[in-house]
């Protein structure tokens, strides 16, 4: 996701991250170096060099820092970022269960009735139009049971 504008909200103590799906804070206290009374945010400004993925700011002093979109997503606990997220996670499950497989590529493409290149997309942990059900069929023919637990989050 790309950034679109970012600013500084030194009365909020955070930053404020705008993209085509809204407006994000990002608290101050998160980042590293911290902005703090005596050292605060000179410029902030979304970083070309990163691919508007990201921000960076200066604080007084002169030093710098930089905050990738995942992180501010993250914190503000978006539910999409969060199902790429597992996606991600089952695909790496997968990458590694099969290195560890005894079963070819070609049987795989067979069990799954797909081709090697379909495959191949599944295996992408960049490919996130992959579905929930495509990850687990992969998953359950290279002999894994996928549990899905559902429970409250802990609030903070």
């Amino acid at each position: 996701m790309k950034i679109l504008g970012v600013q500084a909200n030194n009365h909020k103590k955070a930053f404020e991250v705008r993209t085509h799906r809204g407006t994000w804070p990002f608290p101050y206290a998160l980042v590293d170096p911290a902005p703090t009374p005596t050292d605060r945010v000179f410029d902030v400004y979304v970083d070309k060099e990163l691919g508007r993925e990201a921000f960076t700011y200066e604080l007084d002093s002169g030093i710098e820092g930089s905050v990738h979109i995942d992180s501010v997503l993250e914190y503000n606990k978006d539910p999409g970022h969060l199902a790429d997220l597992m996606l991600y996670r089952l695909t790496v499950e997968a990458q590694e269960r099969m290195k560890r497989s005894r079963l070819s590529t070609r049987e795989v493409c067979r069990r799954l009735g797909t081709s090697a290149s379909q495959l191949y997309r599944l295996l992408d942990q960049t490919n996130q139009k992959k579905s929930l059900r495509q990850m687990l069929a992969l998953l359950f023919v290279l002999g894994c049971d996928v549990d899905l637990v559902v429970k409250r989050r802990k609030t903070a």
